[in-house]
């Protein structure tokens, strides 16, 4: 048995877990056991180390024997650059080399929180997902992972010798590509509003994408504005490149749109969601995911009936001739909010 520590660093909280591997098996099977866990306001602490030391005084004195992981991975929202990451929110500088002494543990693992997600995938079980796809799923074939929510992740996963190894990717970055007259029009719109001359489709697929598509819809006076969601919508545009963003612009227009409160709201999560699957799409056509393409993020699992309506897999389908090979691919959303912790231990099992 191997005692491991997972985080799940970000600039407002740090949520760390001590885990069993109950295994040595490879890392698709291999077998873990939550032991104890908690989370912590990132602020109040100088640096990660503190946090860690805290964190495993607390374990020791619940579980009443010492407790020193042999391993931990900490997936941060950052870039990662040999074991290394300047964290934009926060300023700390992490070193995994430097931490392993400080901390006594043997091998430390800095890994992006989305490649987290993909490493998360291999621990999931059917109630941590909803699948809107069956598909046809094929051993052996890549796994694909998309995720909207801040921005839009994506990676895969390949499978080799009884291993399997995470690639990211920066495919959010990938220009936005219109589908139709109305997405011709956001983009000529995305692109005079922000004097730019390319649009990513990170811009229409993630939450900053829903507040976009509502402003174009809007300006283009698609549906009447409701004042209680136009007033949202205005005081977050006074915020922005502040540091005290107040509101929530994309909860509050995708309640309204679950909630079926007002039209205009509606049409832009209409729009959003086929945009979605649009993407992923494109994603599984470059992959041929057979294993499964799975969605992350923060959106996906809070707007279920939406995803479930039936567009979001149109979209995805709507490939042309190769349609027949996309409705192979399975296609899961991932329920379980803790997936980037769980990839989290599954790395630092294999480390």
């Amino acid at each position: 048995m191997t005692l491991l520590l997972a985080g799940d660093i970000g600039g407002t909280k740090t949520i760390l877990r001590l885990v069993e591997a109950t295994s040595e098996k490879s890392m698709p099977s291999v077998e873990l056991r939550s032991l104890h866990e908690n989370r912590y306001s990132s602020h109040d602490f100088p640096d990660l180390v503190p946090i860690v030391q805290k964190f495993l005084e607390e374990a020791s004195e619940k579980i009443g024997q010492k407790l020193t992981p042999e391993k931990a991975c900490f997936a941060i929202a950052g870039p990662i650059v040999n074991n290394t990451v300047k964290l934009t929110n926060l300023p700390w500088m992490l070193d995994s080399k430097q931490m392993e002494k400080e901390l006594n543990i043997s091998h430390i693992s800095l890994i992006n929180d989305f490649e987290a997600v993909g490493y998360g995938t291999l621990g999931l079980t059917s109630n941590d997902l909803y699948t809107l796809q069956e598909g046809k799923p094929l051993s052996d074939t890549p796994i694909a992972v998309i995720g909207a929510g801040t921005g839009l992740g994506e990676c895969f996963l390949i499978r080799g010798a009884g291993t399997v190894k995470v690639y990211p990717t920066e495919g959010g970055h990938t220009d936005f590509a219109p589908r139709s007259e109305l997405e011709f029009h956001l983009l000529t719109y995305l692109l005079a509003k922000h004097c730019i001359d390319r649009v990513s489709v990170e811009r229409v697929v993630s939450g900053m994408g829903i507040v976009a598509i509502y402003q174009f819809l809007r300006d283009r006076q698609s549906a009447t504005e409701s004042p209680e969601v136009g007033e949202v919508v205005r005081k977050w545009e006074t915020q922005i490149g502040s540091n005290e963003v107040t509101v929530d612009p994309g909860a509050v227009i995708g309640k309204a749109a679950l909630e079926k409160s007002d039209r205009l709201c509606e049409q832009t999560l209409q729009m959003f969601v086929e945009a979605y699957g649009a993407e992923a799409g494109n994603l599984a056509l470059k992959l041929l995911p057979y294993s499964g393409l799975y969605l992350a993020g923060g959106i996906a699992a809070k707007i279920m009936p939406l995803m479930k309506s039936g567009s979001f897999m149109e979209a995805f389908n709507h490939k042309g001739r190769m349609r027949p090979l996309l409705e192979k691919v399975p296609v899961h959303i991932i329920l379980n909010p803790d997936v980037g912790l769980i990839g989290a231990a599954i790395r630092a099992s294999n480390l």
